[in-house]
């Protein structure tokens, strides 16, 4: 007569009710629309924010540190130039001198 119950929590006596069935059905429904409404937010912040950025004309990393690349080759090239300008310089100051 006594039967052993799967879960030993629950109740011999507990019965299904048709109202907290349907409570729970509309539960999981607004807990789905909730996490949809919230993926559609996300995505529409997202539209937003890339449309934000566009308008800002940023450049890519990449693109910035080719530049910074660049400008470094050019400031060793400067001062390369400067180097060997320098000396050709000096003697026309201690000519004048």
């Amino acid at each position: 007569m006594s039967q052993a119950l799967a879960f030993p929590y629950i109740s011999a006596m507990q019965t299904k009710n048709p109202f907290l069935e349907e409570m729970a059905r509309l539960g999981e429904a607004a807990a789905g629309l909730a996490q949809a409404a919230q993926e559609e937010a996300r995505s529409a912040m997202r539209a937003q924010a890339d449309k934000w950025v566009a308008e800002l004309d940023l450049i890519r990393r990449d693109e910035f540190e080719a530049l910074k690349a660049q400008v470094g080759q050019l400031r060793d090239e400067l001062a390369s130039l400067k180097g060997a300008a320098a000396p050709k310089a000096a003697p026309k100051t201690a000519g004048k001198a």
